[in-house]
């Protein structure tokens, strides 16, 4: 009889720290393209993708966005956005 009869059983769970919640969702025109970029408190970028996706009008829904993120605190963040880029971005501060 071969050894590979049978399943494998499963190991158990390891616990592990959840990730941090993202805080911010900044929409930004990119290449004439609007994507939607996911932040944590510390401003480090946590996901990107599409900003006309459904998941963006309800993660923004209700929500009123602050219109430029042209502070120092968003300098490293969107380094690769122009000056114009980031006037007119949208910044919404998500309920975690």
């Amino acid at each position: 009889m071969g050894q590979g009869f049978g399943g494998e059983a499963p190991r158990q769970h390891r616990q592990t720290d959840l990730r941090q919640a993202a805080r911010y969702l900044v929409m930004i025109e990119s290449g004439g393209f609007a994507v939607a970029q996911l932040f944590l408190d510390s401003r480090e970028k946590v996901g990107e993708f599409d900003a006309s996706t459904e998941e963006t009008a309800q993660m923004t829904s209700g929500l009123t966005p602050m219109l430029g993120a042209t502070g120092a605190d968003w300098d490293h963040a969107l380094r690769g956005h122009s000056a114009a880029e980031r006037a007119a971005a949208e910044v919404y501060t998500l309920d975690v």
